[in-house]
């Protein structure tokens, strides 16, 4: 199968982790993947580490020079399946769609929680502008066919694969030493881009509410909350505590020497595959019902939500995490989906879509014989 992704956004999160770690999988099977994205975007440097071809055009805005950049490259690649990510490209690959002689399936990716309007135009891209729609989690599904918005037979949860080999417990000591770490401290943790909705700013003002001088709060990642999160961090009373360590490829020496993974999300969350990662090395997790992460901890024992946009709640169930004995605390693994079954899942879909317009054209054609 010959697939093309296409992704507008300029960022770098969980949604361009996961397409170029299902576009690694999809060629690992044999299958011919291209990725088109915007030429100031961060997947658009970042994708031959995960050995996607990629070609950049300017993509992040819908223009007509981008829908004639964008046309062309479907032209050239003649894929089977255009999987869009963002509005944009989505917009512009169901548009060029309607001016090619021969059309591809396009199936839309939904991966985060952001409301999508019920206008007609909307309508007419998710339901005939789009064969098949997949979504991270089954709560953004559902918010989808919701007042018949969408046909529920044409959209699927696929949650994503963890690799679990790689994600799972390790020796905390050692990778505290390799990091720098206080052995002696309980480290709290956050893996996640640094946007406002991600509740950075929240997580500095519990950790001063804790006022404890043996604990280490550590925040990996990078975004537009940068400079912010740092004014926050050196205002703090126990600053040097405060550990904003910026992007990182392998996050799994930090998981590792977490004792408890912070994600005080507000808004348009999907499922966090921080989230799931944490589960997989089986460490407690404090997060907030918002988006896919209730249906994400379900079942895990050793996860807690709190109020959103409460610092007070949030320090609550960070210091009862500080009084549990950790040398007796059970190690849970929650039981996740795995790159194979991911693997599988999305195959699915792009195989339904195909069909979809392949029964389309055959159906067109009998209409013209007549």
């Amino acid at each position: 199968m010959r697939i093309l992704h296409t992704e507008a956004s300029l960022g770098w999160g969980g949604q361009e982790i996961r397409l170029l770690t299902e576009a690694q999988i999809f060629i690992k099977h044999g299958h011919q993947v291209f990725l088109v994205a915007d030429v100031k975007s961060q997947i658009a440097k970042k994708a031959s580490t995960y050995g996607v071809k990629v070609i950049s055009i300017n993509l992040n805005k819908k223009r007509l020079n981008n829908l004639f950049a964008l046309r062309k490259v479907i032209e050239d690649i003649k894929p089977d399946v255009i999987n869009c990510h963002s509005s944009t490209d989505h917009w512009l690959s169901a548009i060029a769609r309607l001016t090619l002689k021969t059309k591809p399936a396009i199936v839309r990716t939904r991966h985060i929680s952001t409301h999508v309007h019920r206008n007609k135009p909307t309508k007419w891209l998710y339901n005939i502008g789009t064969d098949a729609i997949m979504t991270t989690g089954q709560s953004i599904r559902t918010q989808l066919i919701d007042d018949n918005f969408v046909n529920e037979k044409n959209i699927f949860s696929v949650p994503t694969g963890i690799d679990t080999d790689r994600f799972c417990p390790g020796d905390k000591i050692k990778q505290r030493a390799l990091l720098g770490l206080n052995s002696d401290h309980f480290v709290f943790g956050i893996i996640a881009t640094l946007r406002s909705w991600k509740g950075h700013s929240d997580l500095i003002a519990a950790f001063n509410l804790l006022e404890n001088p043996n604990v280490t709060l550590v925040i990996v990642g990078d975004g537009p909350q940068m400079e912010n999160c740092q004014k926050l961090a050196t205002a703090s009373t126990h600053s040097q505590h405060i550990k904003i360590v910026g992007e990182k490829y392998d996050v799994v020496p930090y998981l590792q020497a977490f004792d408890c993974f912070v994600l005080p999300s507000y808004a348009n969350e999907g499922i966090p595959q921080a989230l799931l990662q944490a589960m997989s090395v089986g460490i407690p997790i404090i997060s907030c019902p918002i988006g896919g992460i209730p249906e994400a901890v379900e079942g895990y024992e050793q996860a807690i939500l709190v109020a959103t946009q409460n610092p007070k709640e949030l320090a609550d169930a960070m210091a009862k995490e500080l009084v549990k004995d950790r040398k007796t605390a059970s190690q849970e693994r929650r039981t996740l989906y795995s790159l194979e079954r991911m693997y599988q899942s999305v195959l699915g879909v792009f195989n339904l879509a195909s069909e979809k317009v392949v029964n389309s054209k055959q159906n067109l054609l009998g209409l013209n014989s007549h």
